[in-house]
């Protein structure tokens, strides 16, 4: 991989992000009865919002009565049963005068059946033999984008630019974005990082190559590990060796955004609680301290424990009472104001820490300067009680959410009741 060539936002190091999906978020289903969650989401500490895919979808060959928001008909357009591009405006001065970013979902890599395109630009798209469009994979309700096509790359990077300019955005979210080639994607981000510089570039993937465009991507191995170590397929080891490998084959400027759901995820594989059950919360208290951006999907603060219908209106069941939303606020806090959590900051130093008895613990300790966060999670069914081994740490340690103070050494025995986590700041002066 080459050095990166792209300027990545200061920002970044202490961010955090909410996936917003539109359709499913209110009653209305539109970016104004959205717009009144700001002042929530900005209290429990929310920085950046990831709108899913906000344009018309597609009719022809539509899956279900409302169809994916990711059957795009037209890349510079709103969709209507949103709102309209002024509504969509309004949304993003108003999240931006929070002190909030939005970034959009950006689908590169194929178009609904009727999308704009096909009329005016066939060759935008793949053709059979006969010159009917073909859809991708099992994917019947979009159709393949020929990425080859020079006209196809700058009329794509054209609405990119139009977003930029029009709704002033923050950044893109890329759709599985190594199924559109590297080369796209440098040349749409040398295009549109002039029209604002400090763009957020999120990346659908896996594939160390793309950091050469992209700021940060997705940690589907880690999540999947977590899921087959839940249900008994794999050890602690094994999932310790995934943030080995991580952090062996991925750069240091590299971000890594971890989560314990999304839009995908919620649909179709379930809620994070059917995936994890009592470990959910250890995980995510996991997601907000490792040396990465974390990750909140719509409702998780509720929490949310049903999954939502993809292609149909299916409201999340809002009750007035967001019991994490304390939780989430807390995590956020502390990532923002310690040095120590700070993410790919060079001068942070962090390390898994063994335990003694081979405890089913995962322990961590991140270090900047005399700021330090010491994390434990009990990843068991069982209470455990236990030592560090080989670590050390000497003086006052505030407990993140009790706020009691603990005087902790190398000798602390600890104990944890099942799935239970304990997450320390150290005091200074």
């Amino acid at each position: 991989m080459t050095d990166r060539s792209f300027k990545r936002a200061d920002w970044l190091a202490t961010t955090n992000i909410y996936e917003v999906n539109i359709r499913q978020y209110t009653l209305a289903g539109t970016f104004n009865a959205f717009t009144k969650e700001l002042p929530r989401l900005k209290d429990m500490g929310v920085e950046l919002l990831w709108f899913m895919p906000i344009h018309p979808i597609g009719k022809k060959n539509r899956k279900g009565d409302l169809g994916s928001y990711y059957s795009i008909r037209d890349f510079k357009a709103v969709n209507p049963e949103f709102g309209t591009p002024d509504e969509f405006n309004n949304l993003i001065i108003l999240a931006h005068n929070l002190g909030m970013k939005v970034i959009m979902d950006w689908v590169a890599n194929h178009a609904a059946w009727d999308n704009v395109w096909t009329i005016d630009h066939p060759e935008y798209f793949e053709q059979d033999s006969d010159g009917n469009f073909k859809a991708p994979y099992d994917w019947t309700d979009v159709i393949q984008i020929d990425h080859s096509n020079p006209g196809e790359q700058d009329a794509m990077i054209g609405a990119m630019k139009y977003w930029i300019e029009e709704f002033n955005i923050d950044g893109f979210r890329a759709d599985l974005a190594h199924l559109t080639p590297l080369e796209f994607w440098i040349k749409a981000r040398a295009a549109v990082e002039p029209l604002k510089p400090g763009l957020f570039w999120l990346a659908e993937t896996e594939e160390v190559n793309y950091h050469e465009v992209f700021d940060a991507s997705f940690t589907w191995k880690w999540m999947h590990s977590t899921e087959d170590f839940y249900q008994g397929k794999i050890d602690l080891n094994s999932l310790i060796n995934v943030l080995t490998d991580y952090e062996i084959n991925f750069p240091p400027s590299a971000y890594r955004m971890y989560f314990t759901s999304n839009h995908d995820e919620n649909s179709w594989n379930g809620t994070e609680y059917e995936k994890y059950g009592d470990m959910a919360k250890a995980l995510a208290v996991f997601s907000f301290t490792w040396n990465g951006i974390p990750l909140i999907y719509s409702g998780q603060e509720l929490p949310n424990l049903k999954r939502l219908k993809f292609f149909e209106k299916d409201t999340i069941d809002w009750n007035g009472e967001s019991l994490l939303h304390d939780f989430y606020k807390t995590l956020l806090n502390l990532r923002k104001r310690n040095p120590a959590l700070h993410t790919t900051v060079l001068t942070v130093n962090a390390g898994i820490i063994k335990t003694n008895d081979h405890n089913p613990v995962l322990a961590f300790l991140r270090k900047n300067g005399n700021e330090e966060v010491l994390v434990l999670l009990n990843l068991s069914k069982v209470k455990t009680v236990f030592s560090l081994i080989n670590i050390q740490i000497n003086g006052t340690y505030i407990n993140v959410f009790s706020r009691s103070e603990n005087h902790l050494t190398a000798d602390t025995v600890f104990e944890l009741q099942p799935w239970d986590f304990l997450l320390y700041g150290k005091k200074n002066g």
